[in-house]
């Protein structure tokens, strides 16, 4: 079967990415940091790095509070030779059901603090550039159902330490071949929410212990790469 006309579709799924919720607003380390930022605390992103004390009574705190998850995840996707000869369709999902599109022609910064301030932009105005017809990046509330009705798809593929262990590259063919996305965690650690696990028609692993998220992205890509004939 060729695949010479298809797109991979990868959604990083309840990525620990949001900024700083109301309930810990008003916690010392988070008005600090943002009044050293010249920002508004509602305007920030949530960083357990920085904010260790404050996150201890949060839901799910285990799973929230890394943006570098998806700064990583996003420089490796973006600089891809599957992103550069068009092959590449990269979404992330947040934890608290935002959903950020990026143009496959974004250069991601590589410093993280210019990404972390690019996308509190994105989430304050929802779109980066503010007010731009096409943007770069565009942040959107969308809970997973809704993406997937967007994405076109029922099922899903997902990417658990626990799956079926598969060659990256018959995942990808698995794919492209039932038109699914491939899910991956972007959170620390923790489990998928049930809602998620709902809608997995494969459930894959590339090996039989946990990764780091921008792992599995980067060998699902390269396995892309090679069923493709781009590498």
């Amino acid at each position: 079967m060729s695949f010479s006309g298809a797109n991979v579709t990868i959604v990083l799924a309840e990525s620990a990415l949001e900024l700083v919720p109301r309930e810990i607003l008003g916690h010392p380390s988070i008005v600090r940091w943002a009044r050293r930022r010249g920002k508004s605390p509602a305007e920030t992103l949530l960083d357990v790095s920085l904010h260790y004390f404050a996150m201890r009574e949060l839901r799910d705190k285990e799973k929230r509070g890394r943006p570098d998850i998806v700064h990583v995840s996003l420089l490796e996707a973006l600089s891809s030779p599957l992103n550069l000869e068009g092959k590449l369709k990269f979404v992330v999902h947040t934890i608290n059901d935002y959903v950020v599109f990026i143009d496959p022609a974004t250069r991601i910064p590589r410093n993280y603090l210019r990404f972390v301030g690019l996308i509190e932009q994105a989430f304050k105005y929802g779109r980066v550039p503010p007010g731009s017809p096409k943007p770069l990046i565009e942040a959107v509330t969308m809970d997973f159902p809704r993406l997937l009705q967007e994405l076109g798809v029922s099922d899903i593929i997902l990417m658990d330490e626990r799956g079926a262990v598969e060659k990256p590259s018959e995942i990808c063919r698995i794919s492209l071949k039932e038109g699914l996305p491939i899910i991956i965690g972007g959170f620390p650690r923790g489990d998928f929410s049930p809602t998620i696990k709902s809608y997995a028609k494969h459930v894959f692993s590339i090996y039989p212990k946990p990764l780091d998220t921008w792992v599995v992205v980067s060998r699902i890509i390269s396995g892309c790469e090679e069923l493709l004939h781009i590498l």
